[in-house]
């Protein structure tokens, strides 16, 4: 276990508490601290997390270390406190109380282990968490069955979860791994990749790799900074092969990564950019697929704003996993059977590279931690820098009467003339992948904004480029 110090310093920095931990100043009620226990022990095992913590000496509001008088040896009823506990906890968990000092200030930590086989009960009665208050498990019997099927089989994972659909086929994975020079037995590759649960069934991980996964994953691409401005397209890609899903979603990310070039100062060749790091994308993607928590039934998500992607990922990091470890790339998976499929074929390696390839790029502070995701933020290198709502200058236009014939600029004008600016270089071809509609229709837009003066086409066809006028 990671050093109690940094264990301490790591849950204060969380913006609430959780359902396996929870701080008190100097608070202790002999029973309720039973009753704490069980249901910390239960929430553990139900969040799939080793301990649950009950932390003297911390604000439970604000999270600041203050300090405690609580005395873990006091007696209670004539009898040691631990052995109370002890004697009242059924089954017997391996709990334990220490003694710090944070910040010249005294912290006491209690370490409860998750409940294993059985819930953890005190005094008969078995307890858990809702929200930060403490319950009776039997008064919540979703939880209570939900927690019986964990402890009886262990972690939900991709594996030993059913697939809702059961119906599946599989003729675009003997085809990608074909591609990838490796052949597939009708016979056998159900039981080599792991695709049916012990009871006989399609396991989700076999939904997932099936013709159809039933998993869309989505671009959203807003023009602004926050969700709150206008949507600017949405791509799906999905309901395929995760693995062809994949392959699809790195390869819009080539249409998004815009290679820009510097006009300013130029004297002989042109100054390069691409919008953000392509690797790191990469990387990025791969491991929001690979990680992500199936089992909850939610699909990763990619969200792109003017100035930033976010990749965000379903769950968090796995129960034996360190935030430093994570960062080292000192790899948990989440799906480990899907992981040995991703090396296999060569999608991605065993090196655990890919969180310090995106930390090299874009430093710690890329990635962000909540309860059940994880986002990567990737910032964008515009040269040429759009305003928030893409390109005010000209949007400040819409439905005014400009240019020579008094004509108004629609979306779908201000979108184009906006994307040029932004990249000079970019083909009809990138234009109506991004903006949604057809290369005719692109045509007959820039038709319009050359007719009414509102760009230029410096240079030839190919190896030209797009002046913005206005």
């Amino acid at each position: 276990m990671e050093d109690l110090e940094d264990l301490v310093r790591s849950l204060c920095a969380k913006h609430d508490e959780q359902e396996w931990f929870e701080f008190k100043e100097n608070w202790y009620e002999p029973v309720q601290l039973g009753e704490y226990v069980s249901a910390l022990s239960n929430a553990a095992a139900y969040h799939q997390k080793e301990n649950a913590f009950f932390i003297w000496g911390v604000n439970d509001e604000t999270h600041e270390i203050v300090g405690t008088d609580f005395n873990q040896y006091i007696d209670y009823k004539r009898e040691p406190y631990q052995n109370y506990l002890a004697r009242n906890l059924s089954p017997s968990i391996g709990f334990e109380f220490d003694e710090l000092e944070v910040d010249g200030k005294k912290v006491v930590v209690l370490t409860i282990p998750a409940a294993k086989n059985v819930p953890t009960s005190f005094n008969d009665r078995r307890y858990i968490r809702i929200g930060s208050s403490k319950a009776n498990l039997k008064d919540y019997p979703e939880r209570e069955k939900k927690l019986f099927r964990l402890l009886d089989r262990g972690i939900d994972t991709i594996e030993n979860t059913p697939a809702p659909y059961q119906n599946l086929t599989f003729r675009k994975l003997f085809g990608y791994y074909g591609s990838k020079g490796i052949v597939l037995r009708e016979e056998t590759f159900e039981d080599n990749l792991g695709l049916r649960t012990e009871s006989g069934e399609y396991n989700l991980m076999a939904q997932l790799l099936s013709d159809d996964s039933h998993m869309p994953l989505r671009v959203s691409i807003f023009t602004g900074t926050t969700k709150g401005s206008e949507l600017f397209s949405v791509r799906e890609f999905g309901n395929d092969c995760l693995l062809y899903t994949l392959d699809n979603l790195l390869r819009y990310g080539d249409v998004l990564n815009i290679i820009q070039t510097d006009e300013k100062n130029r004297v002989v060749t042109r100054n390069e950019a691409s919008l953000f790091d392509d690797k790191a994308f990469r990387e990025a993607i791969i491991n929001a697929i690979l990680h992500n928590l199936w089992v909850d039934g939610d699909e990763p998500m990619i969200t792109v704003y003017s100035d930033r992607m976010e990749i965000l990922s379903r769950g968090s990091l796995p129960p034996k996993q360190t935030l430093e470890g994570f960062f080292l790339g000192r790899s948990i998976p989440v799906n480990r059977k899907l992981s040995e499929i991703f090396i296999q074929l060569h999608i991605s390696e065993k090196s655990g590279r890919g969180v310090p390839k995106i930390v090299e790029s874009y430093g710690r502070e890329a990635f962000s931690f909540e309860e059940n995701a994880i986002f990567v933020t990737i910032p964008f290198n515009w040269i040429n820098k759009a305003d928030d709502e893409v390109g005010n200058k000209v949007g400040n236009k819409v439905g005014n009467k400009v240019g020579k014939n008094n004509k108004t600029l629609n979306d779908t004008r201000i979108n184009i003339l906006a994307a040029m600016r932004n990249c000079p270089h970019v083909t009809k071809a990138e234009l109506s992948r991004t903006i949604g509609i057809s290369t005719t229709a692109i045509d007959n837009n820039i038709a319009f904004l050359k007719k009414n003066g509102y760009i230029e086409r410096i240079g030839a066809n190919k190896t030209g480029y797009w002046e913005v006028l206005k």
